[in-house]
């Protein structure tokens, strides 16, 4: 016997495909949205249906964008000699959420991972190569995550870019404020240390 309708059962199961989304909280969204004004629903529904419609891969950064060229790319006020290179689009919202960073971006749509199947053909190295190539960059800011994988990335793009003269530069690393020294791992605290700078 199915207690709960085909219907509802179907989005629960769509709702669990997405990451960091359990059951439990995949069941809470379907009931809540079931529970509120059909208005609601067909809003997020409609939302959803136009996500791939209106966004596509910035021909610059490959960022998402509506145009063929992201807000951050067409904006003009932009120091568009430094670039950041990220791992993922949601790496370039964390960092533009810091407020700090002027610089464009360079997105490369994942990692360097063999397990995986992704070597670096897969990624867009190679039109980072091009950018740099072109002129005009004088600093190249490496910040994937402190992955084994990520690491990798950096360390194969750092070996592609050494030819061309141009600045590279890594992200610090060490320990994260509100953080205490006796939970930090050996990796984080030597990073940390060998980091430090002037009070």
């Amino acid at each position: 016997m199915q207690i709960v309708p085909q219907s509802v059962e179907q989005l629960i199961t769509e709702l669990g495909k997405l990451p960091g989304v359990g059951p439990r909280t995949a069941e809470r969204l379907a009931f809540h949205l079931l529970k509120n004004e059909p208005a609601r629903a067909a809003a997020l529904g409609a939302a959803v249906g136009a996500l791939h419609a209106g966004v596509r891969s910035c021909r610059i950064c490959h960022n998402f964008a509506e145009a063929e060229e992201c807000a951050v790319c067409a904006a003009l006020n932009r120091q568009r000699h430094l670039i950041a290179v990220v791992e993922e689009p949601f790496d370039v919202v964390a960092i533009e959420k810091t407020g700090l960073f002027q610089g464009l971006y360079h997105v490369l749509g994942g990692v360097i991972s063999p397990i995986d199947g992704i070597g670096p053909d897969r990624l867009e190295i190679q039109s980072l190569l091009r950018r740099v190539q072109d002129g005009g960059v004088e600093e190249v800011i490496l910040a994937t995550n402190p992955s084994l994988e990520g690491e990798s990335t950096a360390m194969y793009i750092r070996q592609q870019l050494e030819p061309t003269g141009v600045k590279l530069t890594r992200l610090a690393r060490g320990l994260p404020v509100g953080g205490d020294l006796e939970y930090a791992d050996q990796i984080t605290l030597g990073r940390a240390l060998q980091g430090r700078q002037a009070f």
